[in-house]
């Protein structure tokens, strides 16, 4: 499916409201969001079918010729195929007609874009970890998610309903004059709609084409250098030296004495068994909404305190600078990954993103992943070879400056913005023009461990080292054939 791409001037953005729907209408959301899911497996199996049928065959020696044709994925062929099933196939032949043409071109669109990323994955054009073969959705798991591109998609006059195609016009819980206002005003078009069940409520969500015009900041000529961490939440420093502290609420923290409460009520209860094939008895169902209702709580309250700390920060400084974590790397700490989950740290470089491209005329500074921000002496510029993470005060061995760790490491990340132009990066340093090409001091060199001084004696006698050979297998494997089992 093609990108849309705004105006000039417009922009792309999404309001989310939560639906009301009584007990036929919420009947109806479901079925469509089956229906998704039902043509999405559809999906996977037609294409799948072809690909196993090729590989049998290639197993008999058949010629590569004789061989049965690859099924195309593209959204086009799977909608052509479909509309040739839907009529004689078995799962649709009977039902097909009660939900909106809509919520089958959802399914269909999603295996086309799994299929298109296996195969980007496969040839190495896609970024990030290796992604597998599509799989099928499971009814008991899968999300309840269905999109809307055309037919009836409109905000209502007063303001308190929505129209969806088929599903006629629903209650929502908010009033929609957010969106309501620029429709009628004339600066926003409604593009579509997503129906979504998330945390026990359904929501819709209206990607629209908005002309927006970036709104100024309180301090246009302040940079702020944000560190995040566990403890604190985020230590914020400037470039006029103000430094400001965001406490860590850690809601689930909080919640986790209520969450032991109801895991242990839940787990008295009669569950579902899929191996025996035993049903959840009511009590069950009644103890696991209890439950859910606590793990719902906790996601609201991060989810706005997130937007708030966000939102504020977009809205004050002209420059802000943020760290590239490796969230996922972080999150294999086993004595750490509850709290880095709880803190949500990529949620945050998300936001930061979109609402200071969007929203403010604010610049977003990314500092490097190797940069050492924590190490670095915001005084003099000094850099510890060590410096382990239970020392939570520098002290520096140059200036003997003492300061807080992670108030260092905000200063030092506030002085990236003045860097750019004029210093070398160290907060105190900013009026300085650089010397070298890295003032830090810092690299991304690693020290010459065992299997570096290995590698290098490898080469100086020729051989080839393992993860050389399976560099060059693979660079073969993406030259040759589109799709490899």
């Amino acid at each position: 499916m093609k990108k849309f791409q705004p105006q000039p001037g417009f922009v792309v953005q999404a309001f989310r409201f939560a639906l009301d729907p009584n007990a036929a209408q919420e009947h109806a959301l479901r079925s469509h969001c089956g229906a998704a899911r039902t043509a999405y497996n559809w999906a996977v199996g037609w294409v799948g079918a072809s690909w196993w049928q090729r590989r049998a065959e290639e197993s008999y020696g058949i010629a590569e010729e004789q061989l049965t044709q690859w099924r195309p994925w593209s959204l086009p062929s799977l909608r052509k195929a479909f509309n040739e099933a839907k009529h004689t196939d078995w799962r649709f032949a009977a039902w097909w007609e009660e939900n909106s043409k809509e919520a089958y071109s959802t399914g269909l669109a999603n295996a086309a874009a799994a299929f298109d990323n296996y195969a980007k994955s496969k040839r190495g054009q896609r970024k990030g970890k290796r992604v597998g073969m599509p799989r099928f959705k499971s009814k008991r798991k899968a999300r309840l998610s269905c999109r809307f591109t055309t037919g009836t998609i409109r905000v209502e006059a007063g303001g308190r309903h929505v129209t969806l195609p088929r599903l006629g016009t629903i209650r929502v819980h908010e009033p929609t004059v957010k969106l309501l206002d620029r429709v009628q005003a004339g600066t926003a078009r409604i593009l579509s709609a997503t129906v979504r069940h998330e945390r026990g409520r359904w929501f819709v969500s209206f990607q629209a084409e908005v002309k927006r015009d970036p709104e100024g900041v309180a301090r246009p000529d302040v940079a702020v250098g944000i560190d995040l961490g566990v403890k604190t939440l985020a230590v914020m420093a400037d470039s006029t030296g103000e430094i400001r502290t965001v406490a860590n609420t850690g809601h689930y923290d909080a919640a986790r004495k209520r969450l032991r409460r109801a895991s242990r009520t839940v787990s008295r209860r009669q569950g579902p068994d899929r191996r025996t094939g035993q049903q959840p008895s009511k009590r069950w169902e009644k103890a696991n909404a209890a439950r859910n209702k606590v793990h719902h709580r906790v996601a609201n309250l991060r989810e706005d305190a997130l937007h708030k700390l966000t939102t504020a920060v977009a809205a004050e400084y002209g420059t802000v600078v943020v760290e590239d974590l490796n969230v996922a790397g972080m999150l294999r700490n086993r004595r750490l990954a509850r709290r880095i989950a709880d803190a949500g740290f990529g949620e945050i470089r998300r936001q930061l993103d979109y609402k200071t491209s969007q929203r403010h005329a604010t610049r977003i500074i990314v500092a490097d992943r190797w940069y050492p921000s924590s190490k670095t002496c915001s005084g003099c510029g000094a850099v510890k070879a060590k410096l382990p993470l239970h020392i939570r005060t520098y002290e520096c061995d140059a200036c003997h400056l003492v300061i807080d760790r992670d108030d260092n490491a905000a200063l030092n990340l506030a002085a990236l913005a003045a860097a750019a132009v004029t210093g070398t990066g160290v907060a105190g340093d900013q009026d300085t023009a650089p010397a070298v090409s890295k003032p830090r001091g810092a690299d991304q060199k690693t020290r010459a461990t065992r299997f570096r001084r290995t590698a290098e004696a490898g080469r100086a006698g020729g051989a080839t080292l393992p993860h050389q050979r399976q560099t060059e297998t693979r660079d073969r494997t993406q030259a040759e054939a589109l799709l490899l089992w």
